[in-house]
């Protein structure tokens, strides 16, 4: 286990120049979309506030409810969505992508090709669900 401990950098999580900048062109892309996808939804969500329930029955507005508050959760997820990407290429920019925010060992680039927004590394992660 004290090997573990001590484990450092090696050729395997050391990112290249040019995986770094595919890296934040992906990350850009997903910005690209999340912000499309904000855009759409908040504009649906203040059209739908000048029709709403107007001469309803009780089964429409309790629809028209369930759909707003859908709608708002996902619009929140995108939000969280894009600042984890966001900080994802602010991390790429000051040269700390790939080190776990809590250990500061590498995170691995297996992880982070799955998710490039991780974080942490795989131990610290299941640590903190853990608690």
């Amino acid at each position: 286990m004290a090997t573990r401990a001590a484990r450092t950098a090696t050729s395997e999580d050391t990112w290249s120049a040019d995986e770094l900048a595919e890296v934040r062109k992906r990350l850009l892309h997903e910005i690209e979309e999340l912000n499309a996808d904000i855009t759409r939804a908040e504009a649906e969500l203040a059209a739908g506030d000048a029709s709403e329930g107007a001469g309803d029955d009780p089964a429409d507005a309790g629809a028209k409810t369930y759909e707003r508050e859908r709608e708002i959760a996902l619009t929140l997820n995108a939000r969280d969505l894009l600042a984890q990407n966001e900080r994802a290429i602010a991390r790429v920019d000051a040269g700390t992508y790939g080190e776990c925010e809590s250990c500061h060992k590498p995170i691995g680039k297996e992880r982070l090709q799955a998710f490039p927004r991780a974080t942490l590394c795989v131990a610290c992660k299941q640590r903190e669900e853990r608690r």
